[in-house]
């Protein structure tokens, strides 16, 4: 709560646009900046300028080895892919087996999640314990992360639902309301008229 309060504080001074932009401040440097605020400020301007450019990486989907340097990763300006058609099959990896045809329901986050009906299939991202609840409502689930062992698939059996993991850009391929096809054996979703 007082770092919020120095972030508000701050932020009400025109040292930095948002309160939580002191958080770019480490635990050593606070007490000199309790003392002298506006010292600070083109330092979280810098290391802000620098978290920023770091968003914009692309990490690899894969690391199994050193990985190359920062600088050579790609940039996340590509072009946002466009949405699934009606006939394409879109192909990851089977996680739990079984088919199943319902709606989309594409939640980037828990929250968005929550307005998850019965039946439809999950979409997000990834999952967590955070999600199981989620896991008794959906009729399969499809996230664009995951592994033989990752939470998704875990639950997933457990449940006896289907689950295709690993499929890069379902998220952002597709929408809300599209009819699936949920191939868990096969690694599938194929998007359905409707």
């Amino acid at each position: 709560m007082a770092l919020r309060e120095l972030g508000r504080r701050g932020a009400a001074a025109g040292y930095y646009p948002r309160p939580e932009d002191v958080m770019m401040l480490l635990e050593s440097e606070l007490d000199d900046y309790v003392a002298d605020p506006a010292r600070f400020a083109p330092v979280i301007a810098e290391r802000l300028a620098q978290y920023l450019a770091l968003a914009e990486i692309e990490p690899p989907f894969i690391i199994d080895a050193d990985p190359a340097p920062l600088p050579s990763w790609p940039r996340r300006a590509r072009p946002r892919p466009e949405p699934a058609r009606t006939g394409e099959v879109l192909r990851g990896v089977g996680g739990s087996a079984g088919q199943y045809q319902g709606r989309a329901r594409v939640s980037m986050d828990l929250p968005a999640a929550m307005a998850l009906e019965p039946g439809e299939v999950l979409v997000a991202p990834l999952t967590d314990a955070a999600w199981t609840p989620l896991f008794l409502v959906a009729g399969a689930v499809v996230v664009d992360v995951g592994a033989l062992n990752s939470h998704a698939v875990v639950v997933s059996r457990e449940l006896g639902i289907p689950c295709v993991l690993s499929l890069p850009d379902a998220t952002a391929r597709l929408r809300d309301g599209m009819v699936l096809a949920v191939d868990g054996t096969a690694g599938t979703v194929t998007v359905l008229p409707g």
